[in-house]
């Protein structure tokens, strides 16, 4: 039966910049513009097709900045949690079909449906729970469930999509990490103010930045007299009244925006101002650029921010985030500023419940006594330095047994007919792509940072590690610690037992 109310599913993601908070809100627009011709291509694709098959579109659901393969922690309806990608475009389409709102399915391709298993599942189940079948069709033909074959391979398909992803993830989250630990930019996106796009200083803005700076340490020499006695020397002068008097004097931001309070802050708060490199947030080390403010002048102006702003960013010192994990919700603890000073807690602005706290000092000495008590052992030292020689290769060697599994199967459903030859080609060349880069990888060098770490005297080694090395050494040697909550009857005093190591 030839659908006459089908919905049209159209879909493209958009990966947010790192910059996109400070372009200009044209750019924003261009960029985003740029994105939608995608959806605007698909539909009509895809309406030339539904015209060739005499079918007839009640509606266009489109997903524009939407992905199909990230997850995200949601609540379900009987109260549990998990991770599931969001989707309401998606689901409205199934519930359509579910409905009999709509009679049949069309999709510029099968990774415009779906990259998820479970969503593909949940289509499959729609399509097969009315009689007869729904149609489903799509402009490139990846996606028929008209037959137990088109079923087994859209699902073959799909999981060799969601393991592209995973590895495209995982390869340009290892790019960045290797760029971050020799201190290289990590390229894209607006220059930083201050930089060219290739981190050479721009003497103009330079100076900008050290003026702001020192208007907000209290010790600018460009004030009158009259207006220093109106400096507090303990706080400085406002983000705001700097933003006001750098417009008045018609000094230009980076990307032609107006300065505000929190451009300023922003422009000389970055990791990159005192040379040195940051990823995911977090200082890491040296950058390969020139500063152009001292970095223990820039922690000064960082810390008189964070008085202001009644928190503290600790990244340079708090080496445990992402290492301790809430016994109560199992969320990751962060480094931040209590009234007790640094602290590791399971910070609710992040999800977590807000119900376990440490004190930084402790939890990180008792940590740092364990790793080197543990680093003196000779059994664990060579265990540490076998991690070093095969933790990169461990997940080339698991995926590339899986990738040659997948092969081997391919070819029996391309031998028994289950597949055409096209749809067997096509995910060859997928997978035999994975195969030859999971090779290449075992014979790549060990992480860097245990190379650095057992070059010579580890105690030393250890002390003269970066925060985000200490991390991965102490990732090296055991997954995590779970905090427990405190217990009263110790008073104010530290209980080892509160941390509790993970198993995998």
């Amino acid at each position: 039966m030839t659908p006459q109310r089908a919905v049209l599913l159209l879909r493209i993601s958009y990966r947010k910049p790192e910059d996109e908070d400070e372009v200009p809100k044209d750019e924003k627009a261009r960029r985003r513009a740029e994105f939608s011709k995608g959806i605007g291509r698909q539909e009509e694709d895809a309406r030339a097709l539904a015209e060739r098959l005499g079918w007839k579109i009640a509606r266009v659901i489109p997903e524009d900045d939407t992905s199909a393969f990230k997850r995200r922690q949601i609540k379900l309806p009987d109260g549990t949690t998990a991770l599931r990608t969001v989707r309401p475009g998606f689901r409205a389409a199934l519930d359509g079909l579910a409905s009999g709102e709509f009679d049949g399915l069309i999709a510029d391709d099968l990774d415009r449906v779906a990259r998820d298993p479970r969503d593909l599942e949940d289509l499959i189940d729609v399509v097969e729970g009315r009689r007869p079948h729904i149609p489903v069709e799509s402009v490139t033909g990846s996606l028929r469930l008209s037959n137990d074959a088109d079923i087994t391979m859209a699902r073959v398909m799909v999981a060799v999509a969601n393991k592209s992803s995973r590895d495209t993830r995982r390869r340009v989250a290892r790019k960045h990490e290797e760029l971050a630990a020799e201190g290289k930019p990590g390229g894209g996106g607006f220059r930083g103010y201050g930089f060219t796009e290739k981190y050479e200083v721009i003497e103009g803005e330079a100076r900008t930045l050290r003026e702001i700076g020192a208007r907000i340490l209290g010790d600018w020499d460009g004030w009158t007299p009259e207006q220093k006695a109106g400096i507090d020397p303990e706080m400085g002068e406002s983000l705001n009244s700097i933003a006001a008097d750098l417009e008045a004097r018609k000094v230009p931001t980076a990307t032609g925006v107006p300065w505000s309070g929190r451009s300023v802050g922003s422009a000389v708060s970055k990791a990159s101002v005192a040379g040195l490199r940051a990823h995911k947030g977090e200082v890491v080390g040296k950058a390969t650029w020139k500063a152009i403010i001292p970095a223990d002048r820039w922690e000064r102006i960082r810390e008189r921010l964070a008085m202001r702003a009644g928190d503290t960013d600790l990244t340079l010192q708090r080496w445990l985030t992402g290492v301790l994990q809430c016994s109560m919700c199992e969320h990751k603890l962060a480094g931040s500023h209590g009234n007790g000073g640094p602290r590791y807690w399971c910070d609710r602005k992040g999800g977590g419940c807000g119900k376990i706290a440490v004190k930084a000092s402790f939890v990180e000495d008792e940590v740092e006594r364990q790793v080197l008590e543990l680093l003196s052992k000779p059994r664990v030292l060579e265990q540490l330095r076998s991690v070093a020689d095969t933790e990169v290769t461990d997940d080339a060697r698991r995926e590339l047994a899986e990738d040659e599994q997948q092969l081997k199967l391919m070819a029996g459903m391309f031998a028994r007919k289950e597949i055409t030859f096209v749809e067997y080609k096509e995910a060859r060349g997928i997978i035999e792509q994975r195969v030859k880069e999971s090779r290449a990888l075992l014979h790549s060098r060990a992480p860097m940072v245990l190379r650095r770490l057992l070059a010579g005297n580890v105690t030393a080694g250890w002390h003269a590690l970066t925060p985000a090395d200490k991390r991965q050494v102490v990732l090296a040697l055991v997954p995590g610690y779970k905090v427990l909550p405190h217990d009263r009857s110790y008073g104010n005093k530290f209980n080892p037992a509160r941390l509790v190591p993970l198993t995998d």
